[in-house]
């Protein structure tokens, strides 16, 4: 006999998310996290204006906002020419809550989260390693391994595998994850050096195109973010040495004296879409579903909609919907990844990496002429900032 409630495997933001969304509802929720302490690591930090709205529902938002950097605008700049465009939020004012992109790590959000969580009861397992998934008319079973070797067994009525890109919930059912692995490798680098103080009129976010070596520079509460290009040819070893590392950030942005590194980072990036994301009584959600570049901060946001969406499905089917009710979660979902999020990552690394002289132009007067244009310029950052891919879900059946 399945026990009367949801199993989630993954406490990241994706998993408590959709935890925190069912306990709302009253429906009984039980999270399994390998680690007791959730990572304070430099993974995703950009919320967008919906996301925030989202966030409102369970009064956090505003701790978030207090913790993090209020972004009203965001820059398009090219490495030789300087800014290109600047983008103003505030043309979204009658749009969102929050017309403005939020620079806060997201193991801040996950810490509210499970602070809310767990002062309700919600049963939390740490320690909890899922090896395997199996379902029946009844409810599902998950196999998990504990620190000490030994195997455990849990039942649930549905659940929801949030377990991140190598999520072992999606390879227990035989789901294919196909897509393509970026060529590059991505290098992540943090510092405290102030780049504002040195290059003119920089946004606290800016995306900046160049033919030999594009670069992102994010602004977090207490450190600049930098992200550039490597070349997958290169060791992982000889890409963050120290030497290597400070030549490319004094090409970038030249200093007196060396940078401080406060962390470094070299990752493959993968675009990638499960061919499901509702099995039964088994959903993915977040990088568990999908993988995209991290140019446009869509990935985590992406997963906090997945979550919400399923959300509110599953809570309509506790409480007495049918289960194929699921099946909507999947086709909008689903839909929005391949659509929206991967297409709108796939161009903004096409823009960034142009070498052709004359597409280079034509871009940055399109995106003047866009800025100019103030219906244009709504439209662009409905989509940039994924409110229209919200508002289009209404019309998948």
């Amino acid at each position: 006999m399945a026990r009367d409630r949801v199993l989630i495997v993954g406490a990241g933001p994706v998993g408590l998310v959709a935890a925190t969304y069912l306990a709302s509802e009253g429906i009984p929720v039980t999270v399994f996290e390998l680690s007791r302490e959730l990572p304070e690591d430099l993974r995703a930090s950009t919320f967008h204006p919906p996301t925030l709205d989202m966030l409102d529902r369970f009064g956090v938002a505003d701790a978030c906002i207090a913790q993090g950097l209020i972004c009203p605008e965001w820059q398009f700049r090219d490495r030789q020419e300087g800014p290109i465009v600047t983008f103003n939020l505030a043309v979204l004012a009658n749009d969102t809550r929050h017309p403005y992109r939020l620079q806060c790590e997201q193991w801040k959000l996950t810490r509210l989260l499970r602070a809310k969580l767990e002062a309700a009861g919600t049963e939390f397992i740490y320690g909890a390693s899922a090896t395997a998934v199996e379902q029946d008319d009844d409810g599902v079973t998950l196999t998990v391994t504990m620190p000490d070797g030994v195997n455990e067994t849990h039942r649930g009525r549905y659940l929801i595998g949030a377990d991140g890109a190598r999520s072992t919930v999606r390879k227990s059912l035989g789901v294919a994850f196909d897509g393509m692995t970026i060529p590059e490798i991505y290098l992540s680098m943090s510092t405290p050096h102030s780049f504002s103080d040195d290059i003119g009129g920089l946004s606290n976010i800016a995306y900046i195109s160049d033919p030999e070596e594009w670069a992102v520079l994010l602004r977090t509460p207490t450190l600049w973010r930098v992200l550039l290009p490597t070349d997958p040819s290169q060791p992982e070893d000889v890409i963050k040495q120290a030497d290597a590392i400070e030549a490319r950030l004094q090409k970038l942005n030249p200093i007196d004296g060396n940078y401080e590194i406060a962390h470094c980072t070299a990752y493959r990036v993968h675009e990638r879409v499960a061919e499901h994301y509702v099995q039964g009584r088994v959903f993915l959600a977040g990088d568990a579903a999908h993988l995209n570049n991290p140019l446009g901060g869509m990935g985590m946001n992406g997963g906090i909609h997945d979550a919400m969406n399923l959300a509110e499905k599953l809570s309509d089917v506790w409480k007495g919907a049918p289960l194929d009710t699921m099946e909507r979660y999947e086709r909008q979902r689903r839909k929005v990844a391949v659509e929206t999020v991967q297409m709108q990552a796939l161009r903004n690394r096409k823009v960034l990496n142009e070498r052709d002289p004359a597409a280079r132009r034509a871009h940055h007067d399109s995106l003047r002429a866009t800025v100019r244009d103030p219906a244009k310029h709504r439209e662009y950052l409905l989509q940039s900032s994924m409110i229209q891919s919200l508002r289009d879900l209404d019309t998948v059946a």
